[in-house]
């Protein structure tokens, strides 16, 4: 009898690499895979335990799944990923609908603990060890045309508001053999566009090779035929070499995006989080990045609301913008997590910090709107990614959208045009914060 199987994934896109080696070790040992946890006999849910906001998230699709499973479109349940982790007792003793967790160390385990509960086990519990590295092959769940390349989990950086450090363990670069053939083989697959993750991209090969070695990795990356674009995110901004900028800033295919989170700038926060670096660096880093690298887009992560930060702390933070105009931020609340240094500090109420949120995303709404209005006349490369019936057009994205977080490039078409194609757009409006433009026939790829 061959067994179903369903996901649901959550959190970042490193959680999602870790549900498609699960999904080919599965389908590996004989189990069917559906795409939606219905009507199947194992229903695993992959979950992110980072912030609040996160664990809600995935407590709220747990009991989803524990309402399909007493309604009989759902046979058992399986917790894996940050939230298990972290909560390894808790979820089997406060959520009785769950018949088993597996920890971040414990997703190469998925078909021992799928038999052992479907063969009537209750109460699994798989906890390996989280700094382990071995990294089985995958099934992707994304479009054909991106893919995500891991080239390294956990993280030794130990900010104080971070658990990460404590669920995914320390910093293990992949060896780049092992990269370059999984790059490859995305290539040949049909591949446009590789997006290079990690918890810190910036940091790899320190521990492997005794010196950090991105700038490397990308120009290999860059000599495999079938990529278009190359995307990296998740820079820690005090290594950034300037070797690693120059590569960056010469290789085509390395689109001129990058994601640099930085949290806050006041130094005294900084210092308090455990954060390297401090203003003068980060003004002179964004400055540099800018003269170096024509065209670039910046994206960020800010908090607001961490210890130490008061109304002259949030000011700077906010004049840190004005000056750079930063195209891509995200602004969060601060969330005191369990465990962490942070949260046995003192901290700023969190109806306050939700208002400098949303300051500050109103502050950065008009830097996209000038962005956008400085697009308006230009041709750009835009990689399709589907057609909406009800809005009758094409959508996409340039170089500066990363996908599933900085909305879409729609566009009209003489000739039809399918998912995976690139094609020139020249940028005629902005409808409801997105770009919208028409395809050159004559420069379509």
């Amino acid at each position: 009898m061959s067994y179903s199987v369903g996901f649901v994934s959550l959190g970042c896109a490193k959680n999602q690499v870790n549900t498609e080696q699960m999904i080919y070790l599965l389908r590996e040992a004989g189990y069917s895979i559906s795409e939606v946890p219905d009507q199947v006999d194992l229903a695993v849910i992959n979950t992110c335990g980072f912030i609040d906001a996160a664990k809600s998230e995935a407590i709220e699709n747990i009991l989803l799944l524990a309402q399909a499973k007493a309604e009989g479109r759902v046979g058992k349940i399986l917790v894996t990923g940050c939230l298990s982790q972290r909560y390894q007792s808790e979820i089997l003793e406060e959520m009785p609908e769950v018949d088993g967790v597996l920890g971040t160390g414990s997703y190469s385990d998925i078909v021992e603990a799928a038999n052992r509960v479907l063969d009537g086990e209750e109460h699994l519990q798989f906890f390996g060890n989280i700094n382990e590295t071995e990294e089985p092959q995958r099934i992707l769940t994304t479009p054909e045309h991106y893919a995500y390349l891991r080239i390294a989990e956990g993280c030794d950086n130990h900010c104080a508001f971070c658990i990460i450090p404590k669920l995914r363990g320390k910093y293990r670069s992949r060896p780049m053999e092992e990269l370059i053939d999984e790059a490859r083989s995305l290539a040949a697959s049909g591949v446009k566009e590789l997006i290079v993750i990690a918890q810190d991209t910036s940091r790899y090969g320190i521990d492997l090779y005794g010196e950090r070695r991105l700038d490397v990795l990308l120009e290999a990356l860059c000599k495999i035929e079938g990529f278009t674009w190359i995307r990296i995110h998740y820079l820690y901004p005090d290594e950034m070499s300037d070797n690693l900028i120059d590569v960056i800033a010469r290789e085509p295919k390395i689109v001129k995006y990058l994601d640099i989170p930085i949290q806050h700038v006041n130094d005294a926060i900084l210092k308090r989080m455990n954060r390297r670096g401090d203003h003068a660096y980060l003004d002179q880093l964004f400055t540099k990045l800018r003269e170096r690298i024509p065209g670039l887009v910046l994206r960020t992560s800010l908090i607001a609301g961490l210890p130490g930060e008061g109304e002259a702390e949030f000011e700077e933070l906010c004049n840190f913008l004005r000056k750079h105009k930063l195209e891509r931020v995200g602004a969060f609340v601060f969330s005191p997590e369990e465990g962490t240094a942070a949260a046995r500090m003192e901290y700023p109420p969190t109806e306050v910090a939700q208002q400098r949120a949303e300051f500050l995303a109103e502050l950065e709404s008009r830097v996209i709107d000038e962005y956008h209005d400085s697009r308006m006349g230009q041709k750009e490369l835009v990689l399709c990614e589907g057609y909406s019936e009800e809005d009758e057009a094409y959508f996409g994205r340039s170089y500066a959208e990363s996908p599933d977080i900085d909305g879409k490039i729609w566009f009209t078409s003489e000739t039809p045009v399918v998912p995976g194609q690139f094609v020139t757009v020249e940028l005629e409006d902005v409808v409801d914060g997105e770009p919208v433009g028409t395809v050159c026939e004559e420069e379509t790829l």
